[in-house]
């Protein structure tokens, strides 16, 4: 018992056990608390709720909030949670109260996901833990993906999901390759020596608005095992879990995923995460308005982050070259592509509606109406 305890004390294993042997033992743990809570849906849908808050902070580090711990290493970890957690808690009330009490900003009033789960399955609970150990791997996979598919009801609601996310990762990769070839030379004249104290400012500003667009696409996959409308303690309950899991996730300055970030080309310089952020929160603001359908804003997030290392590789100012940034590329997406074909297998085995005839047939067809509703709405 001594060790057990040990194994699970602050602050060596409260975000991520070290040692292997301890993680190992918290994901069984995870495990067995998974099975003995499914049967019990008042309790399930806390235990699923807090695995997938928990889980979904430490993979998605990398995005909106990855360049921001990357270019302040400098600054307190407080100051840090105070202004991140912050933004979260009033972004989660204006969605609150204005949608009378649903937090996912409707994202889980589109078909397929508007009514809440009054039971659970054991794969469902377990999801979370599943991407748990894809993030102890360092692979950015997509949260929406294997967190939310394993509510979806039909191949149709999945079809949606991967079509707005694949349009999301074509937009932001032409878009970070053009974007960043037309400054690469720029920068490298003017991003030398020492930023200004305007540009951090900037940053500030920037990744803030950038983490309240983001809460309002992926707050629904943590949301989603909870009912539509929380009353006010669950809405307590709901932000506090988060708000203090962000803690911990900048307190270890983002854990073993934050990898995926500081491997790319002087992402550290707050002048290049501002620009990072910049891009991804248009980017992200557009598909916010373009449908309630949820997106997995990994699939944004790696896309911008190949097509920035390209250009500059075209452009001969990024630390790699080219087949070196097309590499980095191509691992990113395979990572996410596995996490995609786990989180269609969880679904599968959920949902006794959903078989794999079913989804090889009608999910890619909703896949390729919504690539061509995506592309005719950009008038191409």
């Amino acid at each position: 018992m001594k060790k057990l305890i040990k194994a699970f004390s602050f602050p060596a294993t409260v975000w991520f056990p070290k040692t292997e042997h301890n993680f190992l033992l918290f994901i069984i743990c995870s495990f067995l608390l998974a099975m003995f809570a499914t049967p019990y849906p008042q309790y399930a849908m806390w235990v699923g709720f807090i695995f997938a808050a928990y889980a979904a902070i430490a993979n998605d580090s990398i995005q909106t909030i990855g360049t921001f711990i990357a270019s302040n290493q400098d600054k307190k970890w407080w100051v840090l949670w105070i202004f991140i957690g912050g933004i979260f808690f009033f972004t989660m009330l204006f969605s609150w109260v204005t949608l009378g009490g649903d937090v996912s900003h409707g994202r889980l009033t589109s078909k397929g996901f508007e009514i809440a789960p009054t039971e659970f399955h054991f794969l469902q609970i377990a999801a979370p833990i599943f991407l748990l150990i894809l993030t102890r791997l360092r692979m950015p996979v997509s949260t929406t993906f294997i967190l939310l598919t394993s509510f979806a009801a039909t191949p149709a609601a999945v079809g949606g999901v991967l079509a707005k996310s694949m349009s999301g990762y074509i937009l932001s990769l032409i878009m970070g390759l053009i974007f960043f070839m037309i400054v690469a030379k720029a920068s490298k004249k003017y991003f030398t020596g020492e930023a200004k104290f305007g540009w951090t400012i900037a940053q500030w500003i920037t990744s803030g608005t950038l983490w309240s667009v983001w809460l309002m696409q992926d707050a629904a996959n943590i949301a989603v095992y909870l009912p539509r409308s929380l009353n006010t303690a669950e809405f307590i309950g709901f932000t506090s879990i988060v708000v203090i899991g962000l803690g911990l996730l900048l307190y270890y300055k983002g854990g073993r995923i934050q990898k995926i970030v500081t491997e790319k080309s002087v992402v550290t310089d707050v002048r290049f995460a501002t620009l990072i952020d910049l891009i991804y929160c248009v980017i992200l603001f557009y598909f916010k308005l373009y449908s309630n359908v949820p997106m997995s804003t990994t699939w944004v997030f790696i896309g911008l982050l190949a097509g920035r290392e390209i250009g500059m590789s075209i452009m001969r100012t990024s630390d790699n070259t080219l087949w070196a940034s097309i590499r980095l590329g191509l691992k990113d997406a395979s990572y996410a592509i596995l996490g995609l074909v786990i989180s269609i297998a969880i679904a599968i085995g959920v949902n006794d509606q959903l078989t794999v005839d079913l989804m090889l047939t009608e999910m890619p067809e909703q896949f390729v109406q919504g690539i061509v509703k995506f592309f005719s709405r950009l008038g191409l």
